[in-house]
């Protein structure tokens, strides 16, 4: 076909007659006809690659219709493993609960995607097969047949050239004639072949030039498509996201350890933490007088399982009575491994600053304010643990564990810096500041926390607890503790003053450094002078 066009450009086309095509008639439209003829073979070749990709990406058989395509769709086996599993681990488990719903959904998502998959075959995937394998082959077979037609025209008017020529040196001239008519009829009739060929391939070459937006279109509808796919999947997740979040918020047997206190408390409908609770029960009736509570680590593996039994909300805890190491050590965990210290890191630089005025009564006074600051579940958990902290010190003749080193083993776990860095870095910069806040809170308990005085006079056992155990009072470690002996201060302060609204009248001054403490010059700057004294002796603290 190109050589045919060609030929016309450079007029070397005749029809025998000696009446040459004229160039530039056609020039304007055969250079457009051989620029669309270069492009036939590369679009065929692309169409021809897009096509394969595409079903490529198809997970389903291709041809099959929706219901077909669904049953085979890895998305539909993946749905009916989960349909069954959850059948299989019934409705008792949270897991069987999760399969089933996201069994179904799943189901959903495969239904959408065996609609989407027909449809890409319907609409772009058969039409670009036609494109690639049947449109533009005939094209190419067309040209083919055209160059074969110019081939034939031109042998025959060859022939014919030639019989022209001898014709009138013929010996026999009416023979030479009739040849001679012959061959121009055979020319004549290739020509026609050749012109209507010609036509008809200029033609579907324009008419493909015309559709070629319509074939890049597929391109287009392809994203469309899939677009649609999208949203109609997002929309069938969306519209059961709601009652698995339902479900498992219902959920209560969620781990403990590590989740916020507030999202702990408000799953269980409680006021204590669950360890909290647990933990001091359970060391209220075994652990009072074990030596070195808190501070003497407990065996790796009966930790883990205690950590793992209160995660879970089990109430069989009967083994972990006769091991109070295990669940001080539990204690110590669940404290330290909240997303946020017990004492708050709002009120991190209110603490510090407290702790670093030099007045002792101007101290308590501080510290009782910025422990009125704290959120209420962390108030009445912290209350709940320095009760029990101050009840432990009580025992410290014989447990060795006084306030001081309480707050030594138990304050780096209740309060701690959001800035990062290394534990040595952290510790550095904290531990001085609250182990002095914990000791002091707790050698002043009853008096930072005056209600519930009686909070665990009659402390009503976990249903876990042996049945008839009596608390041992020996204990079973000795000579690692330090034997300090705890005394308590000579002096009890009182409240802070309150005002009508019933807030204390005094404020913290503004946040002082973490390094160090006041001046003693200082002292006297951090709360107004207006409050009475705070010093007395009297002769029950001596």
């Amino acid at each position: 076909m190109r050589m045919v066009f060609k030929n016309v450009l450079n007029g070397t086309f005749d029809d025998g007659t000696g009446n040459h095509w004229n160039p530039g008639e056609f020039e304007s439209n055969v250079c457009i006809i051989l620029q669309i003829e270069r492009r036939l073979e590369n679009v065929r070749l692309v169409s021809h690659n897009a096509h394969k990709r595409m079903v490529m990406c198809l997970q389903g058989n291709v041809g099959s219709d929706v219901e077909k395509r669904h049953k085979k769709l890895p998305l539909t086996a993946l749905s009916q493993s989960m349909l069954d599993g959850g059948s299989q681990l019934g409705d008792e488990s949270f897991i069987g609960k999760m399969m089933e719903v996201c069994g179904e959904a799943e189901s959903k998502l495969a239904f959408e995607q065996s609609q989407h998959e027909v449809q890409l075959e319907r609409d772009i995937l058969e039409p670009l097969n036609q494109l690639a394998e049947v449109d533009i082959p005939n094209l190419l077979k067309q040209r083919k047949h055209l160059a074969k037609l110019v081939l034939d025209f031109d042998s025959v008017k060859a022939r014919y050239q030639q019989a022209t020529k001898a014709y009138p040196s013929a010996a026999n001239a009416q023979a030479m004639a009739a040849k001679v008519d012959t061959l121009k009829e055979e020319m004549d009739e290739a020509q026609n072949k050749m012109e209507i060929c010609k036509d008809q391939l200029a033609a579907d070459m324009y008419n493909f030039s015309s559709k070629e937006g319509e074939y890049a279109c597929y391109y287009v509808l392809l994203l469309e498509a899939q677009a649609e796919y999208h949203r109609r999947a997002l929309a069938s997740i969306e519209s059961v996201l709601p009652s698995i979040q339902s479900q498992q918020d219902k959920w209560t047997e969620k781990p403990a350890f590590g989740t916020a206190l507030e999202e702990h408390l408000k799953r269980t409908s409680r006021e204590i933490a669950l360890p909290i609770e647990a933990c001091i029960m359970m060391l209220l009736e075994t652990g009072m007088q074990e030596e070195g509570l808190f501070r003497i680590a407990a065996g790796a593996s009966k930790l883990k399982k205690l950590k793992a039994a209160l995660d879970c909300s089990t109430s069989q805890l009967e083994e972990f009575y006769f091991d109070p190491h295990a669940v001080a050590g539990a204690l110590k965990s669940y404290l330290r491994e909240l997303p946020e210290p017990l004492m708050t890191y709002q009120l991190y630089e209110e603490w510090i600053q407290a702790s670093n005025i030099s007045d002792p009564d101007k101290r308590l006074q501080a510290l009782w304010v910025v422990c009125d600051m704290l959120p209420k579940a962390n108030k009445t958990n912290f209350r709940y643990l320095v009760k029990f902290l101050a009840k432990l010190a009580l025992e410290s003749d014989i447990n060795k564990m006084t306030a001081s080193n309480i707050a030594i083993v138990l304050g780096p776990n209740l309060l701690w810096a959001r800035t990062e860095g290394s534990l040595a870095e952290m510790a550095a910069t904290t531990s001085v500041h609250v182990v002095s806040i914990i000791e002091l809170i707790i050698n002043h308990a009853s008096w930072f926390f005056p209600e519930g005085q009686s909070l665990f006079h009659a402390v009503s056992p976990l249903p876990c607890s042996p049945a008839n155990k009596q608390p041992e009072i020996a204990p079973r470690r000795a000579g690692t503790i330090n034997k300090k002996q705890h005394s308590m201060p000579n002096f009890q302060p009182p409240l802070p003053p309150i005002d009508a609204g019933g807030l204390p009248v005094f404020e913290l001054s503004p946040l002082l450094p973490t390094g160090g403490g006041l001046e003693a010059g200082q002292a006297g700057a951090a709360l107004p002078q207006t409050h009475q004294p705070l010093v007395q002796q009297t002769a029950e603290n001596r």
